[in-house]
């Protein structure tokens, strides 16, 4: 199961990404009878959340957001048109904000950052159940 949205960066993007994702693992949940728990609902959300801002906050032009699911986990990838690959920071407890590629490291079983022709695809891969597997 897979779902694409094209996300045209006004004031509402971000929460309408959000509620994509949520309706995406509802579906999922519903008709399709995946074990989506409560917190890879919750985690997704946020990863959503902090991909589409770091989209609108350092890229021009449109964001693409795709959804895949499987049997065990959901994929959160999101393109955008600016070709530099982030990297999270060092920790600073006095630093505000640029936590994004921190707090997505530390939920996401797998991140992936692809470079493309034009821009970068960032994917997430978020546990469905509510013990990820230890791979």
């Amino acid at each position: 199961m897979r779902a694409g949205y094209a996300l045209d960066g006004d004031s509402g993007c971000i929460s309408a990404a959000r509620h994509h994702a949520t309706a995406f693992l509802e579906t999922a949940r519903s008709e399709h009878h995946l074990p989506v728990s409560d917190r890879a609902r919750d985690l997704t959300e946020l990863v959503v959340s902090e991909l589409v801002t770091n989209a609108l906050k350092y890229a021009p032009g449109p964001v693409l957001m795709e959804l895949r699911i499987g049997a065990d986990s959901v994929d959160v990838a999101v393109w955008d048109s600016d070709p530099v690959v982030p990297a999270a920071c060092t920790a600073d407890p006095g630093r505000v904000g640029q936590h994004g590629m921190e707090i997505i490291k530390a939920v996401a079983e797998e991140l992936f950052i692809e470079q493309e022709p034009v821009g970068k695809r960032i994917t997430a891969r978020i546990a469905l159940a509510d013990t990820p597997s230890l791979a």
